[in-house]
Protein backbone atom coordinates (compact mmCIF):
# COMPACT_ATOMS: atom_id res chain seq x y z
CA UNK A 1 0.00 0.00 0.00
CA UNK A 2 1.58 3.72 -1.02
CA UNK A 3 0.83 6.21 1.55
CA UNK A 4 1.08 9.93 1.26
CA UNK A 5 0.74 13.04 3.87
CA UNK A 6 -1.97 15.55 4.31
CA UNK A 7 -1.00 18.92 6.49
CA UNK A 8 -2.03 18.72 9.69
CA UNK A 9 -2.55 15.04 10.00
CA UNK A 10 0.42 13.22 11.92
CA UNK A 11 -0.05 10.07 10.36
CA UNK A 12 0.14 8.48 6.90
CA UNK A 13 -2.66 8.36 4.36
CA UNK A 14 -3.26 5.45 2.52
CA UNK A 15 -3.01 6.35 -1.13
CA UNK A 16 -6.63 3.92 -1.61
CA UNK A 17 -8.99 5.17 0.69
CA UNK A 18 -12.01 2.27 1.88
CA UNK A 19 -15.63 3.87 1.45
CA UNK A 20 -17.96 3.24 4.15
CA UNK A 21 -21.33 3.43 2.46
CA UNK A 22 -22.17 -0.37 2.42
CA UNK A 23 -21.62 -0.80 6.46
CA UNK A 24 -24.98 -1.18 8.45
CA UNK A 25 -26.65 -0.67 5.28
CA UNK A 26 -25.88 -3.46 2.54
CA UNK A 27 -23.58 -5.22 4.99
CA UNK A 28 -24.72 -5.77 9.01
CA UNK A 29 -22.20 -5.67 11.94
CA UNK A 30 -20.17 -9.26 11.26
CA UNK A 31 -20.19 -8.98 7.42
CA UNK A 32 -19.15 -5.29 8.10
CA UNK A 33 -16.27 -6.09 10.62
CA UNK A 34 -14.87 -8.92 8.12
CA UNK A 35 -14.60 -6.27 5.63
CA UNK A 36 -13.41 -3.32 8.16
CA UNK A 37 -10.44 -6.16 9.53
CA UNK A 38 -9.38 -7.60 5.95
CA UNK A 39 -9.02 -4.06 4.35
CA UNK A 40 -7.14 -2.87 7.48
CA UNK A 41 -4.86 -5.67 7.39
CA UNK A 42 -4.02 -5.09 3.47
CA UNK A 43 -2.81 -1.85 4.78
CA UNK A 44 -5.30 0.60 4.64
CA UNK A 45 -5.13 3.28 7.06
CA UNK A 46 -7.51 5.87 6.04
CA UNK A 47 -11.74 5.18 6.13
CA UNK A 48 -14.07 7.97 4.33
CA UNK A 49 -17.63 8.17 6.08
CA UNK A 50 -20.36 11.21 6.47
CA UNK A 51 -22.87 12.33 8.36
CA UNK A 52 -25.60 11.48 5.72
CA UNK A 53 -24.49 7.93 4.38
CA UNK A 54 -26.74 5.44 5.89
CA UNK A 55 -28.75 7.68 8.12
CA UNK A 56 -26.00 7.30 10.32
CA UNK A 57 -25.54 3.78 9.93
CA UNK A 58 -22.01 3.88 8.43
CA UNK A 59 -20.39 5.89 11.16
CA UNK A 60 -22.05 4.31 13.87
CA UNK A 61 -20.74 1.04 12.65
CA UNK A 62 -17.27 2.14 11.97
CA UNK A 63 -17.38 3.14 15.89
CA UNK A 64 -18.38 -0.05 16.96
CA UNK A 65 -15.45 -1.90 14.75
CA UNK A 66 -12.71 0.75 16.19
CA UNK A 67 -13.86 0.24 19.74
CA UNK A 68 -14.04 -3.53 19.50
CA UNK A 69 -10.78 -3.58 17.56
CA UNK A 70 -9.02 -1.31 19.60
CA UNK A 71 -7.32 0.83 16.53
CA UNK A 72 -8.53 4.11 16.75
CA UNK A 73 -5.51 5.45 17.19
CA UNK A 74 -3.92 4.01 14.15
CA UNK A 75 -6.51 5.51 11.55
CA UNK A 76 -7.32 8.38 10.04
CA UNK A 77 -10.80 8.80 9.80
CA UNK A 78 -12.60 11.20 7.03
CA UNK A 79 -15.88 12.96 8.11
CA UNK A 80 -17.81 14.72 5.95
CA UNK A 81 -20.94 16.90 7.19
CA UNK A 82 -23.06 19.83 6.22
CA UNK A 83 -24.86 17.86 3.03
CA UNK A 84 -27.92 19.75 2.13
CA UNK A 85 -31.53 18.16 2.81
CA UNK A 86 -34.62 18.00 0.78
CA UNK A 87 -35.58 20.59 2.33
CA UNK A 88 -33.06 23.13 2.20
CA UNK A 89 -29.21 24.01 1.56
CA UNK A 90 -27.13 23.11 4.91
CA UNK A 91 -23.80 24.77 4.85
CA UNK A 92 -23.89 26.69 7.54
CA UNK A 93 -21.97 27.15 10.52
CA UNK A 94 -24.83 25.88 12.87
CA UNK A 95 -25.16 22.86 10.51
CA UNK A 96 -21.30 22.17 10.42
CA UNK A 97 -21.62 22.11 14.23
CA UNK A 98 -24.55 20.15 14.53
CA UNK A 99 -23.06 17.36 12.03
CA UNK A 100 -19.73 17.55 13.33
CA UNK A 101 -20.93 16.49 17.44
CA UNK A 102 -23.69 13.88 16.08
CA UNK A 103 -20.79 11.76 14.00
CA UNK A 104 -17.97 12.33 16.88
CA UNK A 105 -21.09 10.33 18.94
CA UNK A 106 -21.52 7.99 16.57
CA UNK A 107 -17.83 7.73 15.46
CA UNK A 108 -17.04 7.40 19.67
CA UNK A 109 -14.06 9.19 19.29
CA UNK A 110 -12.95 12.94 20.44
CA UNK A 111 -11.69 14.08 17.03
CA UNK A 112 -12.09 13.17 13.25
CA UNK A 113 -8.95 13.51 11.66
CA UNK A 114 -9.94 14.69 8.44
CA UNK A 115 -13.52 17.34 8.30
CA UNK A 116 -14.62 18.17 5.15
CA UNK A 117 -17.63 20.00 4.30
CA UNK A 118 -19.92 18.10 2.34
CA UNK A 119 -21.37 20.38 0.10
CA UNK A 120 -21.07 24.32 -1.05
CA UNK A 121 -23.45 26.78 -1.11
CA UNK A 122 -22.17 29.29 -3.20
CA UNK A 123 -24.76 32.18 -0.98
CA UNK A 124 -22.83 31.26 1.89
CA UNK A 125 -19.70 33.76 2.27
CA UNK A 126 -16.81 31.74 3.00
CA UNK A 127 -15.84 33.71 5.88
CA UNK A 128 -18.05 32.54 8.79
CA UNK A 129 -17.60 28.70 7.51
CA UNK A 130 -13.83 28.95 7.88
CA UNK A 131 -14.45 30.48 11.45
CA UNK A 132 -16.41 27.65 12.27
CA UNK A 133 -14.24 25.29 10.88
CA UNK A 134 -11.53 26.89 13.23
CA UNK A 135 -13.22 27.00 16.12
CA UNK A 136 -13.59 23.38 15.88
CA UNK A 137 -10.15 23.01 15.06
CA UNK A 138 -9.15 24.96 18.18
CA UNK A 139 -11.61 22.80 19.89
CA UNK A 140 -8.99 19.89 19.24
CA UNK A 141 -12.47 18.13 17.47
CA UNK A 142 -10.65 18.23 13.94
CA UNK A 143 -7.05 17.77 12.84
CA UNK A 144 -7.39 19.63 9.75
CA UNK A 145 -9.84 20.25 7.27
CA UNK A 146 -11.45 21.22 3.63
CA UNK A 147 -14.51 20.71 1.13
CA UNK A 148 -15.91 17.87 -0.76
CA UNK A 149 -17.65 19.13 -4.31
CA UNK A 150 -16.09 22.65 -4.09
CA UNK A 151 -14.77 24.80 -6.73
CA UNK A 152 -11.05 25.60 -6.80
CA UNK A 153 -12.20 29.51 -6.81
CA UNK A 154 -14.06 28.81 -3.52
CA UNK A 155 -11.37 27.17 -1.74
CA UNK A 156 -9.01 30.23 -3.09
CA UNK A 157 -11.64 32.36 -1.16
CA UNK A 158 -11.46 30.19 1.59
CA UNK A 159 -7.52 30.06 1.95
CA UNK A 160 -7.16 33.70 1.44
CA UNK A 161 -9.36 34.91 4.18
CA UNK A 162 -7.85 32.71 6.07
CA UNK A 163 -4.32 33.63 5.95
CA UNK A 164 -5.32 37.62 5.76
CA UNK A 165 -6.70 36.73 9.66
CA UNK A 166 -3.87 34.07 10.74
CA UNK A 167 -6.49 31.33 10.40
CA UNK A 168 -5.91 27.73 9.82
CA UNK A 169 -6.77 26.95 5.58
CA UNK A 170 -8.41 24.16 3.91
CA UNK A 171 -5.56 21.49 3.34
CA UNK A 172 -7.80 19.49 1.18
CA UNK A 173 -10.48 18.89 -1.37
CA UNK A 174 -12.60 15.48 -2.50
CA UNK A 175 -13.75 16.66 -6.32
CA UNK A 176 -14.78 13.31 -8.60
CA UNK A 177 -11.91 12.52 -10.69
CA UNK A 178 -11.20 9.48 -12.78
CA UNK A 179 -10.04 8.37 -16.40
CA UNK A 180 -13.78 8.48 -17.76
CA UNK A 181 -14.45 12.28 -18.03
CA UNK A 182 -18.52 12.94 -16.12
CA UNK A 183 -20.20 14.33 -18.93
CA UNK A 184 -23.34 14.88 -16.96
CA UNK A 185 -23.94 15.06 -12.92
CA UNK A 186 -24.61 12.15 -11.32
CA UNK A 187 -26.74 14.95 -8.64
CA UNK A 188 -26.43 18.80 -8.28
CA UNK A 189 -23.71 20.18 -7.85
CA UNK A 190 -21.15 17.81 -7.91
CA UNK A 191 -17.70 19.19 -8.78
CA UNK A 192 -15.33 17.29 -10.95
CA UNK A 193 -11.79 17.93 -12.03
CA UNK A 194 -12.14 15.36 -14.88
CA UNK A 195 -12.01 15.66 -18.77
CA UNK A 196 -11.93 19.23 -20.06
CA UNK A 197 -10.58 20.60 -16.60
CA UNK A 198 -7.41 20.96 -17.07
CA UNK A 199 -7.12 24.68 -15.43
CA UNK A 200 -8.16 22.87 -12.06
CA UNK A 201 -5.58 19.77 -11.77
CA UNK A 202 -3.03 22.08 -12.81
CA UNK A 203 -3.74 24.05 -10.21
CA UNK A 204 -3.94 21.20 -7.76
CA UNK A 205 -1.01 20.18 -9.04
CA UNK A 206 1.06 23.21 -8.42
CA UNK A 207 -0.42 23.70 -4.98
CA UNK A 208 -0.11 19.84 -4.27
CA UNK A 209 -3.42 19.96 -1.78
CA UNK A 210 -4.50 16.66 -0.96
CA UNK A 211 -7.14 15.25 -3.47
CA UNK A 212 -9.11 12.86 -2.32
CA UNK A 213 -11.14 11.95 -5.27
CA UNK A 214 -14.57 10.37 -5.22
CA UNK A 215 -15.74 7.68 -7.82
CA UNK A 216 -12.46 7.46 -9.10
CA UNK A 217 -13.46 4.46 -10.69
CA UNK A 218 -16.17 6.59 -12.36
CA UNK A 219 -19.34 4.40 -9.49
CA UNK A 220 -18.57 1.07 -11.88
CA UNK A 221 -18.31 1.87 -15.34
CA UNK A 222 -14.91 0.26 -15.23
CA UNK A 223 -16.16 -2.88 -14.27
CA UNK A 224 -16.97 -4.72 -17.34
CA UNK A 225 -20.75 -4.39 -17.03
CA UNK A 226 -21.21 -1.20 -19.52
CA UNK A 227 -21.08 -1.60 -23.12
CA UNK A 228 -22.56 0.45 -25.43
CA UNK A 229 -24.39 -2.47 -27.09
CA UNK A 230 -26.07 -3.65 -23.34
CA UNK A 231 -27.15 0.09 -22.38
CA UNK A 232 -31.15 -0.85 -23.09
CA UNK A 233 -30.70 -3.69 -20.57
CA UNK A 234 -29.68 -2.23 -17.51
CA UNK A 235 -32.17 0.12 -16.38
CA UNK A 236 -31.51 -0.53 -12.03
CA UNK A 237 -31.70 3.16 -11.02
CA UNK A 238 -27.88 3.25 -10.02
CA UNK A 239 -26.96 1.91 -13.70
CA UNK A 240 -28.72 4.59 -15.24
CA UNK A 241 -26.82 7.36 -12.92
CA UNK A 242 -23.60 5.75 -14.19
CA UNK A 243 -24.86 5.70 -18.22
CA UNK A 244 -25.91 9.25 -17.52
CA UNK A 245 -22.97 10.54 -15.99
CA UNK A 246 -20.24 8.60 -17.75
CA UNK A 247 -22.08 6.98 -20.77
CA UNK A 248 -20.37 8.98 -23.70
CA UNK A 249 -19.00 7.84 -26.88
CA UNK A 250 -15.46 8.66 -25.55
CA UNK A 251 -15.75 7.12 -22.63
CA UNK A 252 -16.48 4.01 -24.21
CA UNK A 253 -12.77 4.79 -26.13
CA UNK A 254 -11.30 5.43 -22.91
CA UNK A 255 -12.94 1.55 -21.63
CA UNK A 256 -11.96 0.16 -24.68
CA UNK A 257 -8.57 1.07 -24.52
CA UNK A 258 -8.07 0.36 -20.61
CA UNK A 259 -9.03 -3.00 -21.52
CA UNK A 260 -6.70 -3.32 -24.13
CA UNK A 261 -3.85 -2.51 -22.20
CA UNK A 262 -5.42 -4.52 -19.35
CA UNK A 263 -5.15 -7.86 -21.44
CA UNK A 264 -1.36 -6.73 -21.99
CA UNK A 265 -0.73 -6.34 -18.31
CA UNK A 266 -2.43 -8.72 -17.18
CA UNK A 267 -4.31 -6.61 -15.31
CA UNK A 268 -8.07 -6.23 -14.84
CA UNK A 269 -9.78 -3.16 -16.58
CA UNK A 270 -10.79 -1.42 -13.30
CA UNK A 271 -6.92 -2.03 -11.82
CA UNK A 272 -6.09 0.13 -15.37
CA UNK A 273 -8.16 2.87 -14.53
CA UNK A 274 -7.74 3.19 -11.01
CA UNK A 275 -3.73 2.89 -12.14
CA UNK A 276 -4.29 5.95 -14.22
CA UNK A 277 -6.17 8.40 -11.31
CA UNK A 278 -2.76 7.49 -9.19
CA UNK A 279 -0.10 7.59 -11.60
CA UNK A 280 -1.75 11.71 -12.09
CA UNK A 281 0.84 14.84 -10.54
CA UNK A 282 -1.26 15.14 -8.01
CA UNK A 283 -1.01 14.32 -4.00
CA UNK A 284 -3.81 12.40 -4.75
CA UNK A 285 -5.76 9.80 -2.75
CA UNK A 286 -8.48 7.42 -4.42
CA UNK A 287 -11.66 6.76 -2.49
CA UNK A 288 -12.74 3.38 -3.25
CA UNK A 289 -15.98 1.18 -2.47
CA UNK A 290 -14.67 -2.02 -1.99
CA UNK A 291 -17.16 -5.06 -0.92
CA UNK A 292 -14.75 -7.26 -0.29
CA UNK A 293 -10.59 -8.27 0.49
CA UNK A 294 -10.16 -9.52 -2.62
CA UNK A 295 -11.63 -6.19 -4.68
CA UNK A 296 -9.41 -4.09 -2.02
CA UNK A 297 -6.70 -6.23 -2.88
CA UNK A 298 -6.72 -5.42 -6.46
CA UNK A 299 -7.07 -1.78 -5.77
CA UNK A 300 -4.27 -1.74 -3.76
CA UNK A 301 -2.14 -3.50 -6.21
CA UNK A 302 -3.40 -0.75 -8.86
CA UNK A 303 -2.07 1.69 -6.41
CA UNK A 304 1.40 0.49 -7.02
CA UNK A 305 1.23 0.13 -10.34
CA UNK A 306 3.43 2.72 -12.64
CA UNK A 307 2.02 4.17 -16.11
CA UNK A 308 4.17 5.76 -18.39
CA UNK A 309 3.13 9.20 -19.87
CA UNK A 310 2.78 7.80 -23.34
CA UNK A 311 0.24 5.04 -21.58
CA UNK A 312 -1.65 8.05 -19.64
CA UNK A 313 -1.78 10.26 -22.60
CA UNK A 314 -2.94 7.61 -24.98
CA UNK A 315 -5.85 6.44 -22.25
CA UNK A 316 -7.25 9.93 -21.82
CA UNK A 317 -7.30 10.21 -25.63
CA UNK A 318 -4.48 12.78 -25.73
CA UNK A 319 -2.75 10.66 -28.23
CA UNK A 320 -3.77 8.44 -31.34
CA UNK A 321 -0.94 5.41 -30.01
CA UNK A 322 1.60 5.30 -27.93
Amino acid sequence: MPYGRVPGLDLPVSRVVQGTTMLGTVYGEDESFALLDNVFALGCTTLDTAHVYGGGQCETMVGRWCQARGVRDQLVLIGKGAHHSPERQRVTPADITADLRQSLERLQTGHIDLYLLHRDDLSVPVEPLVDELNMHYQAGRIKAFGGSNWSVERIQAANAYARVHGLVPFVASSPQYSLAEQVAEPWPNAASIGGARAGERDWYAREQMAVFAWSSLAGGFFSGRFRPDNLDSLTSSGDQMIIRSYGSPANFQRLERAQRLAEERGLTVAQVALAYVLCQPLNLFALVGAFSAAEFAADVEAGTLRLTPAELAWLDLSRASR
